[in-house]
C-alpha cells in the first residue's frame, strides 16, 4: 500500500506542478479581482470539485472492492466513502490549506470559507449527487483531472479572496508551494488511497 501511494504521488506530481503553474498566471491577471466576485468564483469551483471528488472516490471504491467481486456496491457504504472522502479532503484542500498560506503571508482579508458548512445547501448534495453517479457509472479517468485542476483554481480564488494588494515575488513562490501542497496530497489522497484502504480491510 504504502509504495503504491508513494508511486501514485509520484506520478501525479508534474500535473499538479502544472496546475500550480497555470494558478499563478491566473494570479497574475486577477489578483485585482474585486473580493466578492472572487467569493462567487470559488463557490462555483468548490463545489464542483467536491462533485468531482465523491464521483471519483465512490468510483475507485466500487471498481476495486465491488467490481473485482461482480457484485453491485452497497449504496450506503459507497454513500459514506464518497461523501467523507469528498467533502473532508476537499475542505483541506480549498479551505484549509490555503488559508494557511493566507496566514503565512499576512494577507489583510484572510478568512477560512467551510464550504458544507457555509453554504451547505449547495456543496453536500453536489457530494451525494456524484456518489449517486458513480453508483450508476464508475470512472475515474476524466474526473480525476479535472479534479485537479479545479482544487488548484478553487484554492486559488480563496487566495485571492485574501489579498489586499499588490504580491512582491516571494509571495508568489509562497503561494505556488501552497497550491502545489494543496492539491497534490489531498486530492491523491481523497481519490486513490482513501477508497482503496477499504477495499484493502474489507478483503482481508
Amino acid at each position: 500500500m504504502l509504495r503504491q501511494i508513494g508511486t501514485e504521488l509520484k506520478n501525479h506530481a508534474p500535473f499538479t506542478i502544472f496546475g500550480a503553474i497555470t494558478g499563478i498566471v491566473i494570479m497574475v491577471i486577477f489578483q485585482r479581482l474585486p473580493r466578492g466576485v472572487s467569493y462567487n468564483i470559488f463557490y462555483i469551483l468548490h463545489p464542483i470539485h467536491v462533485l468531482l471528488s465523491s464521483l471519483v472516490t465512490a468510483s475507485m471504491y466500487e471498481l476495486h472492492k465491488c467490481g473485482r467481486l461482480k457484485i453491485k456496491c452497497n449504496i450506503w457504504v459507497l454513500l459514506i466513502i464518497g461523501y467523507v472522502g469528498s467533502i473532508g479532503i476537499a475542505t483541506l484542500s480549498d479551505s484549509i490549506i490555503p488559508y494557511l498560506g493566507e496566514v503565512l503571508l499576512g494577507m489583510p482579508n484572510r478568512d477560512i470559507h467551510i464550504g458544507f458548512i457555509e453554504k451547505w445547501w449547495l456543496v453536500n448534495p453536489l457530494a451525494i449527487l456524484g456518489v449517486i453517479i458513480a453508483y450508476s457509472r464508475p470512472t475515474t479517468k476524466f474526473p480525476h483531472a479535472g479534479h485537479v485542476l479545479l482544487s488548484t483554481w478553487a484554492s486559488l480564488f480563496h487566495i485571492i479572496m485574501a489579498l489586499g494588494g499588490g504580491l512582491y515575488f516571494f509571495s508568489y513562490i509562497v503561494i505556488l508551494f501552497f497550491l502545489f501542497l494543496a492539491v497534490w496530497i489531498p486530492c491523491c489522497t481523497s481519490d486513490i488511497v482513501f477508497p482503496l484502504l477499504f477495499v484493502r480491510e474489507k478483503s482481508n
